[in-house]
């Protein structure tokens, strides 16, 4: 029995992910990380408010950190916030959970996530990508899903125009094209559990086509 560590879990994939996990009966406890209270109340599961900024080590400990965290330029306010959110929060928290004996971090990054990038979204997915690489997790899952499609409590307007436009073109795309296909975040989110269940160590990049 496994107890997860969540970050992001009031996002679109976070909430289904939180919902799975807390189903699942190889987690005992599922403990969300969040810098608020969270109106969320499934069985086995607990909301820790963490300063994000300065975190409480004592309260970072679980066997796998899922994370799925991520806003954009216009929420955040600056690139500089949205880095801090996306890059260095995630990244010091894995920190802490390796210190403190996780052994299993799987990540929702993005496709096209590239440190080198010229796009500031996929240059800091990217990076996290190599920071968590360098950090050496026994386990390391990265998944890396196209347009992420569901219900958001926020309205994205250019999400929601790509969104149309996928509807659009969808069954125009095969072959190399298919991994460009929207990925609803129901399936992200079980995609993650499924490959925190499987006995592999080391690395695993999963492809938005192979979810």
């Amino acid at each position: 029995m496994k107890t997860a560590l969540v970050i992001g879990a009031s996002g679109l994939v976070g909430g289904e992910l939180v919902k799975l996990l807390s189903a699942s009966s190889e987690y005992s406890r599922v403990i969300l990380l969040s810098r608020r209270p969270l109106n969320i109340h499934y069985p086995k599961t607990e909301v820790r408010v963490i300063d994000f900024d300065s975190p409480d080590p004592s309260l970072i400990t679980g066997d796998v950190v899922f994370c799925a965290i991520g806003t954009t330029i216009k929420k955040a306010g600056s690139k500089e916030a949205q880095r801090r959110i996306d890059l260095e929060y995630p990244l010091n928290l894995a920190r802490i959970a390796l210190k403190n004996g996780a052994k299993q971090f799987v990540l929702v990054s993005s496709l096209g996530a590239d440190h080198n990038s010229s796009n500031f979204y996929l240059r800091t997915k990217g990076e996290l990508e190599k920071g968590l690489t360098a950090l050496n997790f026994p386990s390391l899952v990265i998944i890396r899903p196209s347009l992420i499609l569901g219900n958001r409590s926020e309205f994205r307007f250019g999400e929601k125009m790509a969104v149309v436009l996928m509807g659009l073109i969808k069954p125009l795309m095969f072959g190399n094209l298919k991994r460009y296909r929207g990925v609803q975040a129901s399936a992200i989110a079980a995609k993650m559990v499924s490959e925190s269940l499987k006995s592999v160590q080391g690395s695993r990049l999963i492809q938005s086509e192979s979810i």
